[in-house]
């Protein structure tokens, strides 16, 4: 498993550098690998309270990447979105470091706070494995199957 950095920035604590290495990979992700032309920038991007999780190897190399959307903004829960790994990184435990992260950090920033993801359909049992539960039918986003999951408030 990589030794990967972690660092959470806002849009703006972004340098230029930065921005284009989280674009980049989530350009040839979800549109290019997944050949699947939509929007990939949105509004949610530029928001004051958006976190830009990014995970880099020992060469500084962006391997994973997550962007978490404060409540009330695209779900009334918080939100994880944009959720990506290189494909050279891929069944290498990467995706889980970047998910036990992005959950660290949103206990950081919004502490207790349930979670609702909009997940492709074929990760469900990834993120089942995370005690997120499936909330809805499968439905179509951007011609991709889709299902909402939720994990619950760590709130005792």
């Amino acid at each position: 498993m990589p030794n990967l950095q972690w660092e959470v920035k806002t849009f703006q604590q972004l340098t230029v550098d930065q921005l284009f290495e989280v674009l980049q990979l989530r350009v040839d992700v979800f549109v290019v690998e997944q050949k699947c032309p939509y929007p990939e920038l949105d509004h949610f991007d530029r928001h004051a309270e958006t976190q830009y999780l990014s995970g880099r190897d020992e060469w500084g190399q962006l391997l994973a990447y997550a962007r978490i959307l404060p409540p009330g903004l695209k779900y009334p829960e918080v939100s994880i979105g944009r959720f990506v790994v290189k494909a050279a990184a891929r069944e290498k435990g990467v995706g889980h470091q970047l998910l036990r992260t992005a959950l660290n950090v949103i206990q950081e920033c919004w502490p207790g706070s349930t979670i609702r993801i909009s997940a492709q359909e074929y990760l469900q049992r990834f993120y089942a494995q995370h005690d997120f539960t499936r909330v809805s039918d499968v439905y179509l986003e951007d011609g991709i199957p889709h299902v909402e999951m939720v994990r619950k408030s760590s709130k005792a």
